[in-house]
């Protein structure tokens, strides 16, 4: 017997604790079915298969490991086991753990190393034996009972001996279950709207600068119709080659990545460069800087302005630059113009004049700056795009931020409401 940290105002009666076997009715469990071992096979359409790889956290994952069955298929593997909506779901293993409920009341097949649980619907509701399943005491009890060598796994002996603490009173159990699938639903709803919004700014990375051979864009904002012009970066950057002989090692060590250029101990979680870096270049913000030394799995490595931070230091094998003064070029634009793909046809012709050594492409930084842009002539058309593009941005981390604060109050949550 035992109580949660946090619960729901007015609920104070010990939770009881059960068997989990005991809280179930009927476990349907097709482990090892095969359509072979009942003299048939998969077909191109009809009822969608369920295995541990369409079973993810807490949804059903349509595109992955799709198989269907035909009616006789269906009718001779579930023979009257039919799925009902909310119906919960387990996988054994590879994965092990993975909980979902059945979505909807369309007829499915129970494939490989998934089960499924009917409920005593007096003691336990799905909805709640859905989240009590994915609460880390739960599933690291399940964890510990577990058998085998990489794919872990788990039998209904190993379930037999699984203990868990409910509610006694069912309401509180559909509390608890709402309130996850509110959260589930909100992060879904935020990771959603960050897909649609990069989505979108690939779309518009595409069709807001000039294609190759073009001289405008295929969308623009009003009132913008002259064609843009082509400009060397070197007339509108210089190169940043100040070193960090006068500053303390401390500055944050950045690193160019796919999210910019960031401390790496944030991207680590450890300091890796712990040599002196006094010779390092010491780049400020709003600065650019290009690693000139790329693997081949990213042959044109990337472009990235300092944001997050006043200062850093880079090694001397990045190319660090800065935009002229009196130069009329926006900074934001310019970040939005290395967020496509379009530099890399200028910067491809000349390291193809240059050699690969051992996977590896050094660019000089004179060819570096004689690179192409294509850029608009009016500044206030730069500004927009530039501005459009941070605004999406800004949108995208939202989102992501937003996403992660839920799962973390998720996590924190399924730690401390149950008993």
């Amino acid at each position: 017997m035992g109580k949660p940290v946090i619960r729901f105002k007015g609920y104070e009666d010990d939770w009881e604790q059960r068997k989990l076997l005991g809280c179930i009715e009927k476990i349907t469990d097709f482990r090892g079915r095969t359509p072979k071992k009942l003299g048939m096979d998969w077909s191109e359409s009809g009822y969608l298969a369920l295995s541990a790889l369409n079973v993810k956290d807490g949804y059903i994952d349509f595109s992955q490991d799709v198989h269907y069955g035909d009616q006789a298929l269906y009718e001779k593997w579930m023979n009257g086991n039919e799925l009902h909506e909310g119906q919960v779901l387990f996988t054994t293993e590879a994965p092990m753990g993975n909980v979902a409920q059945v979505p909807d009341n369309k007829r499915y097949i129970l494939s490989q190393r998934t089960i499924a649980f009917d409920v005593k619907e007096d003691i336990i509701t799905e909805n709640f034996l859905a989240t009590l399943l994915r609460s880390p005491v739960v599933f690291n009890t399940l964890t510990s009972l577990s058998s085998g060598g990489t794919a872990k796994g788990v039998s209904q002996k190993s379930l037999a001996g699984v203990d868990v603490q409910i509610p006694v009173d069912l309401k509180e159990q559909t509390l608890l279950a709402d309130y996850f699938q509110s959260l589930d639903h909100l992060i879904t709803l935020h990771q959603r709207k960050c897909e649609q919004t990069k989505t979108l700014k690939k779309y518009m990375l595409q069709n807001m600068f000039p294609q190759d051979g073009e001289k405008v864009p295929a969308i623009r904002f009003e009132g913008f119709t002259d064609d843009w012009e082509q400009r060397k970066l070197g007339d509108l950057t210089e190169r940043v080659t100040r070193k960090n002989q006068d500053l303390v090692s401390e500055l944050p060590l950045t690193i160019s990545a796919q999210y910019g250029l960031i401390d790496q101990n944030e991207f680590f979680d450890k300091r890796v460069a712990s040599k002196d870096v006094s010779g390092y270049y010491l780049i400020k913000n709003g600065e650019f800087a290009y690693n000139k030394s790329t693997s081949s799995d990213a042959p044109w490595g990337a472009i990235k302005r300092l944001d997050r931070y006043e200062n850093g230091v880079l090694s001397t094998l990045y190319i660090v630059f800065s935009i002229k003064d009196n130069v009329p070029i926006d900074s934001d634009f310019l970040v939005s113009y290395y967020s496509t793909n379009l530099w890399h046809k200028g910067i491809h012709e000349i390291a193809a004049e240059g050699a690969r050594n051992h996977g590896l492409l050094n660019i000089a930084p004179s060819d570096f700056f004689e690179t192409k842009l294509m850029v608009p002539q009016d500044i206030e058309e730069q500004r927009k795009i530039g501005k459009y593009f941070a605004q999406l941005d800004t949108l995208i981390t939202l989102h992501q931020r937003k996403c992660e604060d839920l799962q973390k109050l998720k996590k924190f949550m399924l730690q401390n409401m149950f008993a």
